[in-house]
């Protein structure tokens, strides 16, 4: 089990597979990009199956996130998916990607065993989309999310950024839009993981803001901390229902106390919070041969650490060094 000194129990992972990504988000990386990380740094698939079976069976893990970076750049990520589906327990499995390889990867990425996928997408409009990414692949995004409902990657949660002065006035039509649609939309308070390390709390949409731009066209009834649970979103039934609308307010109303996640880098570094800049390195535990036991229990050691929050509200709050596309969101 994966437990901190506050009581939380980790039985979310969240595993990198790439620092790399086809997308060049303003609020995540600079237009030239980065460094990426050097293969023979990357854990290999067999590195990534066996910390995921260690996690599921010896430690209590009983959901399995596949992020990046992109994580459809990962050319083994079916493989992996595969694999992972077949474990016992066998743990419920989910993907965050930027949606733009989904239209050629969801039929396989569901038989081989994915659950569902979370998808980002800011804005509507294709020239805001590619002022926004830098990138002119708005309606790939949208076939993509397409491919995934037609495939039974259900149900497809949009996750969308609003930014001052490019689509802070879209939180209605997104809403309006996703609803039409099928999708779950959840908006996501830009937080301070920008490698550029432009984040500036004065300067973003908070989740107040968003619902208070929602509220001009839907009514908003709070579903309750009960349905919530560990989940970071706070959640509002739209207009009486049944559709819902999310709210992750990381940094205005940060949901630390119930947090219930662990964090894999692509590298194999072990993280206990997005915002941690401590961690733990389980690649080289791998690579030394060392049995299963040893790894649990390097695990389990840097999860005991966790710190009470994120410390965002601290005013010597530090962000850290690496960046989102590294981390793994």
């Amino acid at each position: 089990m994966l437990i901190d000194t506050y009581g939380r129990v980790a039985t979310d992972l969240r595993v990198s597979l790439t620092d790399r990504c086809n997308l060049r988000c303003t609020y995540c990386m600079p237009e030239e990009g980065l460094q990426w990380l050097a293969k023979p740094d990357l854990l290999t698939d067999d590195e990534i199956v066996r910390l995921i079976r260690i996690a599921v069976t010896d430690l209590g893990v009983t959901e399995v996130r596949f992020t990046g970076g992109e994580p459809l750049l990962r050319p083994g990520l079916v493989g992996i998916v595969e694999r992972c589906a077949a474990l016992e327990p066998r743990p419920r499995m989910s993907l965050t990607t930027n949606g733009i390889g989904l239209k050629r990867t969801a039929a396989a990425l569901k038989a081989a065993g994915l659950d569902r996928v979370n998808v980002s997408l800011d804005t509507l409009r294709p020239e805001v989309f590619k002022t926004l990414t830098r990138r002119d692949r708005h309606q790939d995004v949208l076939d993509g999310m397409t491919a995934a409902r037609e495939a039974g990657l259900t149900p497809v949660k949009v996750n969308a950024v609003l930014m001052p002065g490019l689509n802070a006035d879209e939180a209605p039509d997104l809403l309006a839009w996703a609803m039409e649609e099928g999708y779950e939309l959840r908006f996501i308070e830009q937080m301070p993981l920008d490698a550029q390390h432009g984040w500036k709390r004065d300067g973003m949409i908070t989740a107040g803001d968003i619902l208070e731009s929602l509220r001009t066209r839907f009514t908003l009834t709070p579903e309750g901390s009960e349905e919530r649970g560990s989940a970071p979103a706070e959640r509002w039934v739209v207009d009486g229902g049944p559709h819902t609308v999310g709210v992750i307010a990381s940094v205005t109303r940060p949901f630390c106390r119930a947090c219930d996640r662990t964090r894999l880098t692509a590298d194999g570094q072990v993280r206990t919070c997005l915002f941690a800049t401590e961690e733990t390195d389980l690649r080289a535990a791998l690579r030394s041969e060392a049995p299963d036991e040893t790894v649990a229990e390097l695990w389990k050691k840097a999860m005991w650490g966790k710190k009470a929050g994120s410390g965002l509200d601290d005013p010597s709050f530090l962000q850290p060094e690496r960046p989102m596309s590294a981390i793994g969101g």
